[in-house]
């Protein structure tokens, strides 16, 4: 086993840029709230990639591979936090405004009638509800995004993010009925957990493609962008899934940059949980075929946490972290960060001793950084890469040995 020489980032909750002061998580949300990721197509990741950072056919066919490392996320629905079958259980609104008062007072009824009361509420029934008869309910909880009451308004964000979270007819008919306006508001809500629902909302709702422009036109970007700065640890994923979402369609990447996504990104990538660190990297991914966002990624330090997370095996973060390292070595800026964190090394660390994608991964961005430069080579054979280089050209894959012959050292 190889030490690797990098300046690998110390994960230190003291020194990300974006805390927040607000508690990071409720008593009456789970904290199994993380598997929130946006089901998406690999063909979708790997066409619409950012085709001029690639030199040769070789090249193309690597970033095509590229794309696999992240075959994991498309099994994931887009809310499965589970609260379905535990909203039972939480304290009555009554109780909570109670609470929040602190002074008894009289309180108000949730914005919900019928079977969206919380004793008659079940996956089974929204299941079995066609979106006629949901048409006012789904009114009455828009109705109840505007209530003066933190309380209701909480309410009401919730039961929207679960009737979107599995039907595409709901998903449509919410966001044909105005919810989405309402729901970005509540992005800003000091709250915290109104602020989740409202985020959770929005993810589910994103899903459906008209509904990304209705996102987009109701000014979304920037409000996601400070969920991802300010919310919950949940509200952080959700948020950063969302931008996902809206990122496939091309034309958004650069607003979303634009708007300040890439740094609380990386802060996510850094002290994040880790499925905070996967949908950070898999947001990053989408967003960095943008070269302007690779530019963004490079200078908000994407590249030293990055290059730390190769040398993490077994945290089934190391093959997605060189995905990302390959698409930031498509500039000159990513190469250098890449060099001055020590990613040569890493990247021969994980040729020694990772999987065998990890190895051909490693290998195209070795490729991409040493190709145009004397000295990244000579730092490439001063890191030992050359005995594991060759072992790989007479024993691995057969993608790995060609892109092998290419690393001309």
């Amino acid at each position: 086993m190889r030490t690797i020489r990098s300046n690998f980032y110390q994960n230190d909750d003291s020194s990300c840029s974006f805390t927040s002061s607000v508690p990071q998580r409720s008593g009456c949300v789970s904290e199994n709230l993380t598997e929130s990721v946006i089901d998406m197509r690999l063909g979708q990741l790997a066409s619409k990639s950012n085709a001029k950072s690639v030199k040769s056919d070789s090249e193309t066919e690597g970033f095509l591979d590229i794309s696999q490392a992240f075959s994991d996320f498309s099994a994931c629905s887009s809310d499965i936090s589970g609260e379905l079958q535990r909203l039972a259980t939480l304290p009555s609104l009554e109780n909570a405004l109670v609470n929040e008062s602190g002074n008894g007072a009289v309180c108000e009824p949730e914005p919900c009638q019928g079977f969206l009361q919380r004793e008659n509420f079940s996956t089974e029934i929204i299941e079995s509800i066609s979106p006629e008869d949901l048409q006012p309910t789904v009114k009455i909880c828009i109705d109840g995004l505007q209530s003066p009451s933190i309380a209701v308004k909480r309410s009401a964000a919730a039961k929207l993010r679960l009737l979107a979270k599995n039907r595409v007819d709901n998903r449509e008919l919410i966001g044909e009925s105005g919810a989405i306006p309402a729901l970005t508001s509540l992005l800003r809500n000091t709250d915290p957990w109104t602020q989740e629902h409202a985020v959770t909302a929005l993810l589910n709702l994103s899903l459906f493609e008209a509904n990304k422009d209705r996102i987009i036109n109701a000014g979304a970007i920037k409000s996601l962008v400070y969920v991802l700065k300010t919310g919950t640890e949940t509200s952080k994923q959700n948020a950063a899934c969302a931008l996902l979402s809206l990122a496939l369609i091309e034309e958004n990447k650069a607003s979303i940059g634009a708007c300040g996504a890439i740094p609380p990104l990386v802060s996510l990538l850094i002290n994040g949980s880790n499925r905070g660190k996967k949908d950070a990297l898999t947001t990053l991914y989408k967003l960095c075929s943008a070269r302007q966002n690779k530019e963004r990624a490079v200078s908000a330090g994407a590249v030293r946490p990055l290059v730390g997370m190769v040398g993490e095996q077994g945290t089934g973060m190391e093959e997605k972290a060189m995905v990302v390292l390959s698409s930031l070595a498509g500039i000159e800026e990513g190469r250098e960060a890449i060099v001055e964190e020590g990613g040569i090394a890493a990247l021969v660390e994980a040729i020694e001793d990772g999987s065998t994608k990890g190895k051909e991964f490693a290998v195209l961005t070795l490729l991409q950084v040493c190709a145009d430069s004397i000295r990244n080579r000579g730092l490439l054979v001063r890191e030992g890469g050359i005995p594991p280089l060759v072992a790989l050209s007479q024993t691995g894959s057969a993608k790995a040995k060609h892109k092998v012959i290419l690393v001309d050292v």
